[in-house]
């Protein structure tokens, strides 16, 4: 059976991972949002041709904002309580994306973000709990 510091380790591991993870899918987002042209976006998301231009972008910068929470606090060790709460804001911007898809009659696409709600539940578990981040 595995003593408590390498359940933390392991813990911790899968945090840093799902963290790394939910980060590198919302950077994506960002530049998909903010760099391609509507057109092209709406091929892929067809909502993107549907909508204002400028909820597009401000969705692209929440995405940015919940990657840089997600990361920089723990990272740099400044404010690291910043990275549980990045999460739960990413729970909620979930929460609204499927509702927004729900609204639209495109319930078949809501994978992705309950998906992702379920990690940012996962990181904000992990780091409210206080799971240590090691020093090395």
């Amino acid at each position: 059976m595995m003593n408590q510091q390498t359940s933390l380790k392991l813990i911790n591991f899968a945090l840093w991972i799902a963290q790394i993870l939910l980060a590198a899918s919302l950077v994506w987002s960002f530049f998909m949002k903010l760099f391609q042209p509507i057109e092209q976006l709406s091929l892929m998301w067809p909502w993107a041709g549907q909508v204002s231009p400028v909820l597009i972008t401000l969705t692209g910068i929440v995405d940015l904002c919940a990657a840089v929470g997600l990361i920089f606090p723990s990272v740099l060790r400044i404010r690291p309580r910043f990275t549980p709460i990045a999460a739960v804001g990413i729970i909620l911007l979930m929460v609204c994306a499927s509702i927004f898809h729900i609204l639209r009659g495109e319930t078949s696409v809501i994978g992705f973000n309950v998906i992702f709600a379920f990690i940012a539940a996962f990181i904000a578990w992990g780091r409210f709990k206080k799971i240590p981040i090691p020093t090395k």
